[in-house]
């Protein structure tokens, strides 16, 4: 049995507390800025921002959890706690995107005048503000569902912002206030869609899913032709947080016990061919007849 330990993790601390001032100032700003100018458009881009400030207030702790150490309770930590934050971040924005469509909805129905000018200078520092806090996250995106998270919820916000700009500006040319209804409408849609996959991958590892960047048939194969092996079975991979991927296998080995080398060497593939962090690696001979009770289940 074999196990890789590098619990090494980015800090992003400084980040996070870095876009919450921003953004906590900016929500304050949006909505007293929203009602007196009458926009549907701000008031949403304003409730959505208040989401986002929570959303980057959950993944700042469940990023400090994760770095605690183990415990002989918690035998990984807390790390599973940034699993449990990227899907409630998730859920808060689709249930605050239902109130925004609603609203949106409703003021077709009874439209208000609108102050298109209030409304471009306060999105346009929205914009500034959220690829200032976007670009804050752009070096973890690739490796951290939190970060991920983080990272594109500021750059899809700094795309809203643009949006309601432009609504103002229509607004200012036409005169057509459907166009702040619209634009809300707009700003539902693109939450939503960067949401679902937000919501699809961390319900994903909730469930214990092999996680999207690893090909499970590709780590079977490498396993089966290892030399001596003549068989894997009981094979799972799941990721233990949001940048953590697990592994545990039986190895049917005839010839006996490779020796601690022979483990050593597979552990270090794993991890550096699938990104792999933790190999629990059991070997069985297959003499006795009496494989893991799981086999008839197991992956051949």
């Amino acid at each position: 049995m074999s196990d890789r330990h590098n619990h090494e993790q980015a800090n992003y601390s400084r980040a996070f507390a870095i876009g919450i001032a921003l953004n906590s100032g900016f929500v304050i700003c949006e909505a007293v800025f929203g009602i007196l100018s009458h926009s549907l458009a701000l008031l949403a881009d304003a409730g959505h921002n208040l989401s986002d400030v929570l959303g980057l207030l959950l993944a700042w702790g469940a990023s400090i959890l994760a770095r605690r150490p183990t415990t002989p309770r918690y035998t990984y930590g807390l790390r599973r706690s940034s699993i449990l934050a990227a899907l409630f971040n998730a859920i808060f924005l689709l249930l605050a995107v239902g109130a925004i469509a609603w609203e949106a909805i409703q003021r077709f129905f009874e439209p208000s005048l609108v102050r298109g000018d209030m409304v471009i200078g306060v999105a346009a520092v929205g914009i500034a503000i959220n690829t200032a806090t976007a670009l804050l996250f752009m070096s973890g995106r690739k490796g951290d569902l939190n970060i991920r998270a983080a990272f594109w919820h500021m750059a899809s916000d700094a795309l809203v912002s643009l949006g309601v700009v432009l609504a103002g500006i229509a607004i200012l040319v036409t005169g057509w206030l459907w166009f702040d209804p619209v634009v809300s409408l707009i700003i539902v849609a693109v939450i939503v869609v960067g949401t679902w996959e937000l919501l699809k991958d961390s319900v994903n590892l909730a469930l214990d899913a092999v996680p999207e960047a690893i090909e499970p048939l590709a780590v079977q194969t490498y396993l089966v032709e290892l030399p001596g092996v003549a068989q894997v079975h009981d094979l799972h991979i799941w990721g233990m947080s949001t940048t953590e991927i697990a592994l545990t296998a039986h190895l049917v080995i005839p010839e006996g016990h490779p020796g601690d080398a022979f483990l050593a060497k597979v552990t270090q593939d794993l991890h550096d061919r699938f990104g792999i962090e933790h190999a629990t690696l059991q070997v069985e001979t297959g003499s006795s007849g009496n494989l893991c009770s799981q086999i008839s289940c197991s992956n051949r």
